[in-house]
């Protein structure tokens, strides 16, 4: 090991509650999220000796939590495991510590990761938002990503707001079902 040790047996104290946050927000269910957190541990546990402290390590332990969802939603949807090939992962158990450690984006500097999530989630809502009626993705455009007034949509377009409201509701619920098969 490197001089960067780690600790597993403050990892819970450390980090239980941050990587179960992480992981409800993707899987919306406590049990569920609760064993991938565990099997996250189990995973660092038995590759921490490829640890190299390249990053740090809770950036580690996300890095194979990360791979424990997408596993997840490999195993109940085969459609949701798209962000499998997405990330275009090679993995074998032995290794999983040492190959994620390699592919983490420096800690200190969040932003590499977030862009990399953010461009990959815009490409799939603009492409969603392309598969939409013309006039939803108008009105969706308008009032969700350009902040417009309900007001002035209604005038722009000669529309009632209650006409508004529900070309709203069709367009999230069609962006919905349409990031659920293509980013989810």
């Amino acid at each position: 090991m490197s001089g960067h040790e780690i600790n597993p047996n403050k990892w819970i104290d450390l980090y239980s509650d941050y990587l179960f946050n992480y992981t409800i927000t993707r899987v919306r269910d406590r049990e569920t999220a609760q064993d991938l957190v565990q099997e996250t541990f189990f995973a660092g546990l038995k590759s921490m000796k490829n640890f190299k402290g390249q990053a740090s390590e809770r950036t580690w332990l996300i890095s194979i939590l990360k791979r424990k969802i997408i596993d997840y939603y490999r195993k109940i949807n085969s459609n949701k495991g798209k962000a499998e090939v997405r990330m275009n992962l090679n993995f074998d158990g032995e290794n999983e510590g040492d190959w994620l450690e390699q592919r983490v984006a420096d800690p200190f500097d969040k932003t590499a990761e977030n862009n990399l999530e953010n461009t990959e989630l815009g490409l799939a809502i603009h492409d969603c938002i392309s598969k939409l009626p013309a006039k939803q993705a108008e009105v969706f455009k308008m009032k969700t990503l350009l902040g417009y007034e309900t007001e002035t949509i209604c005038n722009e377009l000669g529309i009632t707001a209650s006409n508004l409201w529900v070309i709203i509701h069709r367009a999230r619920t069609s962006l919905a079902s349409c990031m659920e098969k293509n980013w989810f």
